[in-house]
Formats: C-alpha cells, sequence, structure tokens
C-alpha cells in the first residue's frame, strides 16, 4: 500500500494526493497522545504522504512543534505544511486579536514557525483566514518577499472568496487553496472557488473531508467525544441537527456497504475524484491506514453520482462553525 503522488497547483508543486492533517494531534480533539501521534506521522511516511498540514494556532504553537519533531529524520522526505493570521498571537501562543495579515505581523509569524518546525524552509504557506482589515495584495506581496527570500518555498490560502483568491494570486502566485470540502460541505462547488482555482491553475486542499468524523459512520452519538472536544459545541453536532445529519451520513454507509469499503474510504475517494488533494486528520495509526487505502480507490460514475445525490447541501443541518467560527471564513 503506498499512495499516489500529483501536482498541486502550477508553481511546482507535487505532493500526495492524500496529505495528513495534524490538528486534532494537540488541540480541538481530546487530550493528546504526542508518542501516538509521532507513531502515526511515522507510518504515514512509510506509506509515501508526503504533505503534513499544521498551523500556529493548533495548541497553540505545539502543533507545530510536534510535527517538526517526529518529522525531523525525514525532513527531505515530506512537505511542511503550515499556516499564519487565524488569529493575533501573543509570543506564549495566547490569542490576543482577530485574524492579522499584516505585514509585520507575518514576518514575526513565520520566524516563529520555522524555529518550532526546527527547519529553515516552509514549503507550503497560508494565510489562515482572511483579514478584514489588510488587503489580501499586501499580505500576499510581503509573502513574496518570504518566497524570494527562500524562508518559503509555495504559498497559499485558506478560507477565502474567489476574489481574494484573485487577488491574493495576482500579488504572489498560489499554488493552494484550503477550505472545507467533502460530501457534507460542498460551498466551494457554487460559489465560484473551484472554479477559479481551476482557472488560474491553483491546487485545491481539502481540510474536513470525512465530514469532522460524521462520514466515517463510526460517529453514532457524542457520547463517546472527550468533555473537551469541540465538536460537542459545533452546530451540526449539536440537538436536533446531529440526528439529521446521521441519516444523511447513513445514506453513504448504505453505498458502502454495496461497494465493498467503509463509508469513509468511500467519502474520500469522492473527495479526491474531484481532482482535489484532501488532508483527513486522524492521530490514530489503524484510521491512517483506512484513508490512505483510499487513494487506491476509483469509483465508477454510477457510484460517483450515487454520492453527490445522497447529501444535498440543503438538507445538511446547522452551519460549520459557531457564529464566531463563521464570520472569520468567506463563503
Amino acid at each position: 500500500m503506498s499512495i499516489r503522488t500529483h501536482e498541486v497547483g502550477s508553481q511546482g508543486l507535487t505532493a500526495s494526493v492524500e496529505g495528513l492533517g495534524t490538528m486534532g494531534m494537540t488541540a480541538m480533539y481530546g487530550t493528546p497522545n504526542d508518542a501516538g501521534s509521532v507513531d502515526t506521522i511515522h507510518r504515514a511516511i512509510e506509506l509515501g504522504v508526503t504533505l503534513f498540514d499544521t498551523a500556529d494556532m493548533y495548541g497553540p504553537f505545539t502543533g507545530e512543534e510536534l510535527v517538526g519533531r517526529a518529522v525531523a529524520p525525514y525532513r527531505d522526505r515530506v512537505l511542511l505544511a503550515t499556516k499564519f493570521g487565524g488569529a493575533t498571537l501573543d509570543e506564549t501562543g495566547k490569542i490576543v486579536g482577530g485574524p492579522n495579515g499584516r505585514p509585520d505581523y507575518l514576518r514575526r509569524a513565520v520566524e516563529g514557525s520555522l524555529r518550532r518546525l526546527g527547519t529553515d524552509r516552509i514549503d507550503l504557506y497560508y494565510q489562515h483566514r482572511v483579514d478584514p482589515n489588510v488587503p489580501v495584495a499586501e499580505t500576499f506581496g510581503a509573502l513574496g518577499e518570504l518566497v524570494a527570500e527562500g524562508k518559503v518555498r509555495y504559498l497559499g490560502i485558506s478560507e477565502a472568496s474567489a476574489d481574494n483568491i484573485r487577488a491574493a494570486h495576482a500579488a504572489a502566485p498560489l499554488s493552494a487553496v484550503q477550505t472545507e470540502y467533502s460530501l457534507f460541505t460542498r460551498n466551494v462547488e457554487t460559489n465560484g472557488v473551484l472554479d477559479t482555482v481551476r482557472e488560474l491553475g491553483i491546487g485545491f486542499v481539502a481540510y474536513a473531508p470525512l465530514g469532522r468524523g460524521f462520514l466515517t459512520g463510526e460517529l453514532r452519538s457524542l457520547d463517546g467525544l472527550p468533555e473537551d472536544d469541540w465538536r460537542r459545541t459545533a452546530p451540526r453536532f449539536n440537538g436536533e441537527n446531529f440526528a439529521r445529519n446521521l441519516a444523511l451520513a447513513d445514506r453513504v454507509r448504505a453505498i458502502a456497504e454495496k461497494y465493498g469499503a467503509t463509508p469513509g474510504q468511500l467519502a474520500l475517494a469522492w473527495v479526491l475524484a474531484q481532482g482535489v488533494t484532501a488532508i483527513p486528520g486522524t492521530k490514530r495509526r489503524a484510521y491512517l491506514e483506512e484513508n490512505v487505502a483510499a487513494s487506491a480507490l476509483t469509483l465508477d460514475p454510477d457510484t460517483l453520482t450515487a454520492l453527490s445525490e445522497a447529501i444535498p447541501a440543503s438538507e445538511v443541518a446547522g452551519e460549520r462553525y459557531v457564529p464566531a467560527g463563521m464570520k472569520a471564513i468567506q463563503e
């Protein structure tokens, strides 16, 4: 079992079609297990995964430190992707403000990320959230300088509108746009984002491609989630929304049973069939291996259509984030 690679955008970046999202290793999804997470990262490298995604906000800071330690023996075999500006962080990692795209801030941010990752270059550096008070052209003008200096190799932007993707790309060429995308979350198909990246030759990286666990078929209630798992407060996982969304996920489960794969594998294969990169997140080796196996699936047209029709966007109950989180994304 080994994963295939493809080009991400048209600037020269090549990565495995599936990367590994590492947010849950140190944030949001319960108590960290550093040893287990490092083992999972090492197994991912054995399986040919080359793209490892983190951010300064994960922890904060501890996510980058963990990933940096784990990949250190394999640095030349992997691509480190991290993000800045999802919120304003002070030197201790405390959140002291909202999204920040100021050139002086991003310069401080990149130095911190380089130090925590234990590397002299970041392979893919994203603006995590667009700063409404700073034009993206100004932010990406400064990011282009980091590329020229060799501190960053390729640039990306996360949860940005089609107009801001265009503005950023004009200021400094983008290799990737990262946005939530799954059978559960398909806004990018209708808001111009997918059309824009395809027109401009920018890669698309799908985070949360398993609907934050809904599409695996394993999550039947919130009872088994840790008390500090953020999904306990997420709108899609609460009250009547949970039951309605679980019923939708069960449609994928039924298709998977006929196909002879797990629901999560079918959901991931559907995302990959859209010609994008997926970064499912897990801290568990067994789930990683299940996810990587999905990259070998080739779904026939009828199955792709059945999956596309199984979860109409109008039937998904609840927003992706609480109101404060929704305010920071551009749908």
